[in-house]
């Protein structure tokens, strides 16, 4: 690890204030992520700004109202996840986060850090080989390379890697925004679904934060399709892994007809995804297998395999017709 200067802000104002827009700044809270990039030379900051001790103000608080949800961005991984509010009237986000990482992660591991989680491809985290993302322009080595785990949606000629969150999926489908703050132009909110970037030519610029700019809160609107919402994971074994396909979809229903359906898909995809063609093919319909099938086909049909990874097409599709079908049959 290369040296670094550490410092501590009591508020999310001082730590904005405290990084300035230099780029050689970086938030640490719980660090699970950045600590571990660190070891592995990924990522080299100058100087870290602490943002733990703003966790006693409302970045560290969760409010559930009639309007919506708010979870402070400090706020761990595991109270959320834990909190009634949330999983009796936001499933999908209490199970998002329970089926994340492991139980000490999760207590330890922030809401606004996860949100923003470095993928898990290895070429990234291998310094030794080319990554578009790590060192723009050095090519990706996951093209030709072992990329089972890779995207198929998203994709660019720069770059596959896979977004390896679960909490911003179900965001995304539920319209969450997120607040934020920053040194220059003040407070700002951002759709959670428009966060994050695509590769493109610059997948070294992975969101729309600009440098020094902080995540001080995430809010979710209240919706009748809330309570009927659920995350499913699909992943190499039970526990600890990362998700070759899952869904977060959440459903208004008339009877058995779709009012509305809120889809997002994660592990196949270069940023947390919006099924919104899936979504409209099932608006109007009945929700029964064969709505569900033609909805998965409408979510993939722009899918991109590549070499090892062709699997996770059909996996995607039959884990959307899952958790539509187990949506169906919830009790709200």
């Amino acid at each position: 690890m290369r040296p670094f200067q550490y410092e501590r802000a009591d508020t999310l104002e001082g730590a904005v204030k405290a990084a300035g827009t230099g780029g050689a700044t970086q938030f640490i809270a719980g660090g699970t992520t950045l600590s571990d990039l660190m070891k592995l030379d990924v990522m080299r900051p100058e100087r870290l700004v602490d943002v733990n001790p703003a966790a006693g103000g409302p970045a560290g608080r969760i409010e559930a109202t009639k309007s919506g949800l708010r979870l402070g961005a400090m706020v761990r991984m595991a109270e959320a996840a834990e909190h009634p509010a949330v999983k009796t009237d936001y499933p999908v986000i209490a199970q998002a986060l329970q089926l994340a990482a492991s139980q000490q992660i999760r207590n330890m591991a922030s809401l606004g850090g996860n949100l923003l989680q470095r993928t898990r491809c290895e070429y990234f985290r291998q310094v030794s080989w080319p990554c578009n993302k790590r060192e723009p322009g050095s090519g990706c080595a996951a093209m030709d390379g072992v990329n089972r785990l890779h995207a198929v949606l998203g994709t660019s000629d720069a770059c596959i890697a896979s977004y390896p969150g679960d909490f911003a999926q179900a965001l995304v489908a539920l319209d969450a925004v997120v607040e934020t703050v920053r040194e220059k132009g003040g407070a700002r909110r951002i759709a959670l679904s428009d966060l994050h970037r695509p590769p493109g030519d610059t997948p070294q610029v992975e969101t729309v934060l600009e440098p020094g700019e902080l995540i001080t809160a995430i809010t979710v609107p209240a919706g009748p399709w809330t309570r009927r919402s659920l995350y499913l994971k699909i992943r190499d074994r039970d526990s600890y892994a990362f998700a070759l396909a899952s869904a977060a979809v959440a459903l208004d229903l008339d009877g058995e007809v779709v009012r509305e359906a809120r889809i997002a898909l994660g592990g196949i995809a270069t940023v947390p995804w919006r099924a919104r063609e899936a979504e409209a093919a099932l608006r109007g319909k009945t929700m029964d297998e064969a709505a569900a099938t033609a909805a998965a086909e409408a979510a993939l049909a722009g899918a991109q395999p590549r070499g090892d990874n062709a699997f996770k097409v059909p996996l995607a599709k039959q884990t959307i017709v899952r958790a539509l079908m187990d949506a169906k049959r919830m009790e709200t």
